[in-house]
């Protein structure tokens, strides 16, 4: 399928209407329009539509859309027939967390390795993935192909073990350490920040209060 150029906030809406999607059709719900979509995943309509509007006509006007293509379109707009495979790297609170969690609900993605510095954990399996030594990162991510990784180190050095992981062939690196990476073009970081997700809930709790 031609790949669509579409903005990033567009992007980041397209896994949540295709997990509501998937919802409706083992519901056996035929169609659906976007006034019932926005309800569901908190996105307004207009919003809706005009994401849908980069890849065509998927929708009729009057009817809404056909919930078995939209699901099939999306599912490979979405890569969901291929598994992808990341690292975590970290595997500390959080890191175990992640490792436990791991995607159950999706079909495509799977953390299949682990690294850490902890020898009571490198060496062992845990939640069903491997956990190998920081001395071995460069080498397994390089054997392995895998070009996207989960960064859970400590701040002191996570800069560092990114530099190792882009050498390593990463490509993708999810950041939830606080430090805002250094990266060479062609390297994508998100970074998740909790506390700041956190704070802006709160400052927006606080500025709806009745004044």
């Amino acid at each position: 399928m031609e790949k669509i150029k579409i903005p990033t906030a567009t992007a980041k809406r397209l896994p949540l209407y295709y997990r509501y999607l998937i919802i409706l059709n083992e519901a056996g719900k035929d169609k659906v329009s976007s006034t019932e979509l926005s309800e569901a995943v908190q996105v307004d309509s207009a919003s809706i539509r005009r994401d849908f509007s980069y890849f065509g006509a998927l929708g009729k006007r009057g009817y809404g859309y056909d919930v078995k293509n939209l699901l099939s379109f999306f599912k490979k707009i979405l890569n969901q027939d291929t598994l992808t495979n990341v690292a975590l790297v970290g595997v500390g609170n959080l890191g175990h967390a992640l490792l436990n969690y791991n995607f159950k609900r999706s079909n495509n993605i799977r953390i299949s390795c682990a690294f850490d510095i902890d020898p009571k954990i490198t060496g062992k399996i845990l939640s069903g993935v491997p956990v190998y030594g920081m001395s071995e990162l460069k080498q397994q991510l390089s054997d392995q192909q895998i070009t996207i990784a989960i960064l859970t180190v400590p701040s002191t050095t996570a800069q560092q073990t990114a530099d190792d992981m882009v050498e390593a062939g990463i490509r993708g690196i999810m950041n939830f350490t606080p430090i805002r990476l250094s990266a060479p073009s062609g390297i994508r970081v998100q970074n998740v920040d909790l506390a700041t997700e956190l704070q802006t809930l709160i400052y927006f709790l606080d500025a709806d209060k009745p004044k």
